[in-house]
């Protein structure tokens, strides 16, 4: 198995609940630090997208 390169949040303190990052095969794997077998996949066009929509307030006001 390869060896994964996680790289984390600048926001993330040094404790647990971090947002880490990681690139393979043209796309964006997330995970938080506290649930490392759960992976979120995703492409770099999609990723853009939903950051974009959360930055203009979107989804402020969903349920």
């Amino acid at each position: 198995m390869p060896i994964i390169n996680w790289r984390k949040s600048s926001f993330s303190t040094s404790g647990a609940n971090c947002l880490e990052l990681t690139t393979a095969h043209a796309h964006i794997h997330i995970r938080e630090s506290d649930e490392p077998d759960t992976v979120i996949r995703t492409t770099p066009a999609t990723l853009q997208s939903f950051i974009r929509a959360a930055k203009t307030g979107r989804f402020d006001h969903t349920i």
